[in-house]
């Protein structure tokens, strides 16, 4: 039997977070702001989430344009409790991933732009 494309999304977003346990959660949402496929812990609302990180490509997205930085790579946000990192999948989806706090951010931006690339080709 084969896999939807949702399950292989989820595959892979496991797969990202095993390859650096770093990633606590991650996951795949829709320029829409639309959960696509998700590895978020139960006590995360898969909503906010998603509706947040759409917010957050486009006015990264809006920022770069503006000022002159040339196409949006990723946003990266730092809190005293780990960081949130949003990289573009495609132009029709983003991968959204929370990280620890003593996170090697190196090793979570390479995982992240190799399941990005994986995962475009599951999206569009």
């Amino acid at each position: 039997m084969t896999k939807s494309r949702a399950e292989q999304m989820v595959e892979r977003l496991r797969t990202m977070q095993a390859s650096a346990p770093d990633i606590e959660a991650s996951a795949i949402v829709s320029v829409d702001g639309l959960i696509m496929a998700s590895a978020l812990p139960q006590e995360v609302e898969e909503d906010r989430v998603s509706a947040m990180s759409a917010a957050m490509l486009s006015l990264g997205e809006r920022i770069s344009g503006e000022l002159g930085r040339g196409i949006l790579d990723q946003v990266y946000i730092k809190g005293n409790a780990g960081a949130i990192v949003l990289t573009s999948v495609g132009e029709e989806a983003v991968l959204t991933a929370l990280a620890r706090q003593e996170a090697k951010l190196g090793l979570i931006f390479l995982e992240m732009r190799r399941a990005a690339e994986d995962l475009a080709k599951l999206v569009g």
